[in-house]
């Protein structure tokens, strides 16, 4: 059952059963097509005029998370097209199985390391684009579509939700939360001062200090392709030094994961869109982290700090200095944390929210399959629930 199930979600339905004539893939292309066989040129002029920014389903990144990141490999991809055969909707995914080990026939948005999976959709063309993903992802035997972190209020979901009305469909929400974000157009000693307020700013100024007796506090940004290179060999082993590195978690503790980063870093530093921000004390890195963009839009991605450190907050102090970074740079509008809800370091600094979530999208109406799809999602989520509440247990 569970490889029936798998292959009736990755294999086009006969052509006959397919509901749509208008905007398909180019002739003898498949519903579902392998990441890393979608043109990068039209991947690259897509993200250009995209409706909303995603810095991590930028190509660079996701074919090098596809290429090796841990558990995330072998992406494929829902493509839509205009008349003139010019890619107008990408959507990365995966099967349920692949996803999540749940034997139905389900897609779901291929994850990019990143907590952000709103797809890329032409903004002249985003209902079209949005109906043919739809539409593709049924011709691949799907029953429903499942969008892991989207932003909920965004240009895509507003497209996705519109094509889902016009057939009668409606996306569930399956969880959501809010994360950070900052409004990089707004002065920042104003908004510093406004959401840690004076006391507090003193406080770290004093930290500032007292971290000047370890040599100049400086604070760098790596932009191009060559200095990239050498700050990420910086980045690795702060981000190692960390709670992640003792959990495991950190990016170079894994080859798969330290291949994807080594090339996704460097690639987008070819277009502009990564740079690698640090706070030194003198000669020594004592934070830093990597920040992408796409269009307005920063992200930031990771951050590493040196723990021998940490009494100085040498994590907050980047992100005071990121902060104004972003604010003095006319081409950013705003900033995304892509960090988890109540995030003790960064919500206070960052003041704006965004709002973030799972979304359930049947493809068929009155559909028995996705209320079994549903079931299943809200079991494993009540499993996943009890299995963190024994390792909490387990760590007193």
């Amino acid at each position: 059952m569970v490889d029936i199930a798998h292959r009736s979600a990755i294999n086009p339905a006969p052509m006959r059963d397919a509901t749509a004539s208008r905007g398909r893939n180019p002739e003898g292309t498949a519903p579902l097509i392998p990441l890393a066989s979608v043109d990068l040129a039209q991947w690259q002029s897509l993200s250009d005029r995209a409706s909303e920014p995603n810095g991590y389903y930028l190509p660079g990144w996701e074919l090098a998370v596809s290429a090796s990141a841990h558990g995330r490999t072998g992406a494929d991809a829902l493509c839509a097209f205009d008349a003139s055969n010019r890619l107008t909707g990408l959507m990365p995914v995966v099967s349920l199985w692949r996803a999540w080990k749940i034997p139905l026939p389900t897609l779901v948005s291929a994850h990019p390391y990143g907590t952000l999976c709103s797809p890329p959709l032409d903004r002249a063309a985003a209902g079209d684009a949005a109906t043919q993903l739809l539409d593709q992802a049924r011709q691949a035997g799907a029953h429903a579509l499942i969008l892991r972190d989207v932003a909920l209020d965004g240009a895509a979901m507003t497209a996705i939700n519109a094509s889902l009305a016009r057939e009668g469909l409606s996306s569930q929400v399956l969880t959501s939360y809010t994360r950070a974000a900052l409004d990089a157009t707004q002065d920042s000693e104003t908004l510093l001062r406004a959401g840690l307020g004076g006391k507090k700013l003193k406080e770290l100024r004093r930290q500032r200090h007292r971290l000047e007796s370890h040599g100049v506090v400086a604070f760098e940004i790596a932009r191009t392709p060559r200095d990239i290179g050498a700050a990420l060999e910086t980045f690795l082993p702060l981000e190692a030094s960390g709670w992640k590195g003792k959990r495991g978690t950190a990016l170079v503790q894994n080859a798969g994961d330290a291949a994807f980063i080594r090339r996704a870093v460097p690639a987008l530093a070819e277009t502009g869109q990564c740079e690698i921000i640090m706070l030194r004390a003198g000669a020594t890195p004592v934070a830093a982290g990597i920040v992408l963009r796409h269009q307005t839009r920063a992200f930031f991605f990771k951050l590493g700090i040196d723990e021998r450190f940490a009494k100085y907050s040498p994590g907050v102090l980047l992100t005071l200095e990121l902060t104004r970074h972003l604010c003095a740079d006319p081409a950013i509008a705003s900033a995304d944390s892509t960090a988890s809800a109540d995030h003790p370091m960064i919500n206070p600094i960052w003041r704006g929210r965004l709002a973030i979530g799972d979304v359930l999208i049947p493809l068929r109406r009155n559909d028995p399959t996705v209320a079994l799809i549903h079931a299943a999602l809200v079991a494993r989520g009540f499993a996943l629930g009890l299995a963190r509440r024994a390792v909490r247990l387990l760590r007193k």
